[in-house]
C-alpha cells in the first residue's frame, strides 16, 4: 500500500494550487465582511484534488475497529453489535426528515413511538412512568437526582443534601450530584466487591436525616449483583432516603430481575447500551429516567425535545425484534459469555473476586506478576491480533484491573477464539515478555509515549510544524 496515501496527514499531502472542487461565478457581487469578523492570516488548509481526499480518508477507515468487523470486549459498555433493522427504521425519511420544531399535529407518529417506548421500559423496570427527555446516560443521572431533589423540597425537608454512593459505583454518580447541588458520602465495599452494609449501616445512624437518596450501580463495576438490596433499600427508606439504580449495566437485568421490583424509586438507563445504538467515540447517547408512581409530577424540564429520537427508534425497533420471549434471553445470555470467559482463563489471569459475577468480570492483570507485564501491555498485544483492548485499570479498586464485557450477542466460536489468543498472551508473557511490553507490532503506529501524549498534545498540524521546527 502506497504509505504516502496512508500513513500520512492529509496537509503532508497538499499541493499548492491543487483543487478537488469547483464553484459557479458569483453571480452575487463582493461583499466586505467587518475587519472585526476577518482572520488575521489565512487559514492553513490542505490542497489536494479529489482522488488524494478520497483514498486517503478511506485508507484511513480501514484502520477504524468496530463491532462489524470484530469482537469488542468491553461490550455492553461502549459497543455491542446493533442488528441492521434497527438502523433502517431509524433512517426511513419519515423519521429522519422530521423537524423538532414542526406543528404538533404533523409528529402524532413519532410520538405514539415515544409513548411507547416509555411503556416497554415500564414493563421491563418495573417502574411507573418514564422521560426520554435527557440527551446520555449522566445526564439521565442529573435528571433522576433532580427529581429526588425536588421531592424532597416539596415536603419541605430541604436537609437532605446527601448522597451515598459505593466506592464502586461509576465516576459519573458523584459528578452528577455534584452538578445537582448535593454533596456526596461514600460507602466501602467488603473484599467480594459488593456493598459494606454495616458500614452503610453506620453512615445513616450519622447522617440519616440528611440523606436524600442512595445511588447504586447494579450489578455493580465489578459484574456483580448486590444480592443486600432488600436490606440496603429497607435501611435507606426507614431513613427517608430515596433509592437510586444507575442503569448503565441493565443488560444482565432483563429478563432476570426489574429494579423497580427490588425496591428502587428512581433509575435511568442508558438506552445506546442496552438496547442498540452504536455510540463507540461518545455519542449519540440517550438516559431516559423512569420513576415509581408519585414522583412523575417532579420530572424536570432538561430539554424541550424528546433527547436523541432516532436512539429512542433504535431502541423500540430493537425491543419489538426481541419480542416478550425473547427480551428474557439478553440478560441470561450476557451472564452465561461472561463467566465462561472467566472460568476460562482465572488460572493464568488474576481474578480477584471468585463466584458468580453478571455480564462483566474484572481480572487484576496477569496471575504470574514476577513476569513483569503489565494490563496495558495485554491490551497492547491484543491489539497486534486484532481485538479491541478490554477496558484497563478501571475500576481503580486493583492495581492491574481489566474488565471484560462480552455481549448476549457474541457466539461462543467467537469467545473461544479470544480465550484462546489470551491464554497466548498470557503465554508470550513468560516465554517472551519483550514481545509483549514492547507490543503492538502489527498497527500502522506503534507504542506510543502516553505520558507525553497527555502532558503535551499536538492538536493541530501548526502546532506540529512549530515543534518541528524547535
Amino acid at each position: 500500500m502506497n504509505n504516502r496515501l496512508y500513513g500520512n496527514l492529509i496537509f503532508e499531502l497538499s499541493q499548492e494550487g491543487r483543487r478537488g472542487y469547483s464553484l459557479p461565478k458569483n453571480r452575487f457581487g463582493n461583499y466586505e465582511l467587518p475587519a472585526s469578523m476577518r482572520r488575521a492570516e489565512d487559514a492553513l488548509l490542505p490542497e489536494c484534488d479529489e482522488m488524494t481526499v478520497v483514498r486517503h480518508y478511506t485508507n484511513l477507515s480501514a484502520n477504524n475497529f468496530g463491532v462489524d468487523n470484530g469482537f469488542y470486549p468491553l461490550g455492553s459498555c461502549t459497543m455491542k453489535y446493533n442488528p441492521k433493522i434497527n438502523e433502517e427504521m431509524a433512517a426511513l425519511p419519515q423519521f429522519s426528515g422530521l423537524h423538532p420544531l414542526q406543528p404538533t399535529e404533523t409528529t402524532r407518529g413519532a410520538e405514539a413511538i415515544c409513548t411507547l417506548l416509555c411503556k416497554s421500559l415500564c414493563e421491563l423496570t418495573g417502574l411507573h412512568a418514564f422521560t426520554l427527555k435527557p440527551f446520555a446516560g449522566a445526564h439521565g443521572e442529573l435528571t433522576g437526582l433532580m427529581v429526588i431533589k425536588k421531592y424532597h423540597e416539596s415536603r419541605g425537608d430541604e436537609s437532605r443534601r446527601l448522597v451515598i454512593v459505593p466506592d464502586s459505583a461509576h465516576g459519573t454518580n458523584p459528578a452528577s450530584a455534584a452538578v445537582c447541588g448535593l454533596e456526596i458520602v461514600e460507602v466501602k465495599s467488603l473484599p467480594d466487591g459488593t456493598v459494606d452494609v454495616e458500614a452503610l449501616k453506620t453512615l445513616l445512624a450519622e447522617y440519616g436525616a440528611q440523606v436524600a437518596a442512595m445511588m447504586m450501580t447494579n450489578p455493580n463495576t465489578l459484574g456483580l449483583f448486590e444480592r443486600q438490596i432488600p436490606v440496603i433499600q429497607k435501611m435507606v427508606h426507614e431513613v427517608g432516603g430515596l433509592m437510586y439504580y444507575d442503569g448503565a449495566n441493565l443488560n444482565p437485568m432483563l429478563g432476570a430481575a426489574r429494579p423497580g421490583d427490588m425496591g428502587f424509586d428512581v433509575m435511568h438507563i442508558n438506552l445506546h447500551k442496552t438496547f442498540s445504538t452504536p455510540h463507540g467515540g461518545g455519542g449519540p447517547g440517550a438516559g431516559p429516567v423512569g420513576v415509581r408512581k408519585g414522583l412523575e409530577t417532579f420530572f424536570p424540564h432538561v430539554s424541550p425535545y424528546h433527547g436523541n429520537f432516532a436512539v429512542a427508534i433504535r431502541a423500540y425497533a430493537y425491543i419489538l425484534s426481541l419480542g416478550r420471549e425473547n427480551v428474557k434471553l439478553v440478560g441470561p445470555l450476557a451472564t452465561l459469555n461472561a463467566n465462561y470467559i472467566k472460568e476460562c482463563l482465572k488460572d493464568v489471569y488474576e481474578l480477584p473476586v471468585d463466584g458468580l459475577c453478571k455480564h462483566e468480570f474484572v481480572f487484576d492483570g496477569l496471575k504470574d506478576k514476577s513476569i513483569g507485564v503489565t494490563t496495558m501491555d495485554v491490551a497492547k498485544r491484543l491489539l497486534d491480533y486484532g481485538y479491541h483492548a478490554p477496558t484497563i485499570y478501571f475500576p481503580l479498586l486493583f492495581h492491574e484491573s481489566l474488565m471484560i464485557e462480552p455481549t448476549e450477542n457474541e457466539s461462543k466460536e467467537t469467545i473461544d477464539g479470544f480465550i484462546q489468543v489470551m491464554r497466548q498472551i498470557a503465554d508470550e508473557a513468560k516465554t517472551n515478555p519483550e514481545l509483549v511490553k514492547s507490543a503492538p507490532h502489527n498497527t500502522p503506529i506503534g507504542r506510543v509515549d502516553d505520558v507525553l501524549a497527555a502532558k503535551h498534545p499536538i492538536t493541530t498540524y501548526r502546532q506540529l510544524l512549530a515543534d518541528q521546527a524547535q
